[in-house]
């Protein structure tokens, strides 16, 4: 399953979410700037996020965006699914393309299930705890050096 831009801007957008978890709302403004992702994106991305309660709004002076519940419970999967829909094309699992002979696709069924639970492993075991200590580990690499 390749990853939609609009799903890496999501991902990002929740990583910048992760990153000031418990410190308050964060506008789309600063998220957009902190992750370089287009403004009129992220507004739409955020209302589906909302929607699918990862992420609560505040009105307000102080309002913005926040996680619904702490990184650790946030996996990557959760963000995909909510933004690209079920990690799996639907007809590869089990059924095939309909232009596929009923014996190639029983064949090639079993592949496709495995890579798509493996991917989706993966995707469900990174979550956003761990993405965040690996952010700051990445920010903090790139620290300029002023040492002579």
């Amino acid at each position: 399953m390749p990853i939609t831009q609009k799903s890496k801007y999501a991902l990002r957008a929740t990583l910048e979410l992760a990153m000031r978890y418990g410190h308050g709302p964060v506008s789309i403004g600063e998220i957009a700037k902190a992750q370089a992702i287009p403004a009129r994106f992220l507004e739409a991305i955020l209302a589906q996020l909302k929607r699918a309660r990862l992420v609560e709004s505040r009105r307000g002076n102080e309002g913005g965006y926040i996680l619904s519940r702490p990184p650790a419970r946030i996996s990557v999967g959760d963000v995909l699914r909510v933004v690209q829909g079920p990690l799996a094309d639907p007809d590869t699992l089990g059924r095939g393309h309909p232009a596929d002979p009923q014996p190639a696709q029983s064949v090639f069924a079993p592949i496709w299930e495995t890579a798509v639970g493996a991917a989706s492993a993966v995707y469900d075991a990174a979550n956003f705890q761990v993405l965040v200590e690996r952010y700051r580990t990445v920010l903090g690499s790139h620290a300029p050096d002023y040492s002579i």
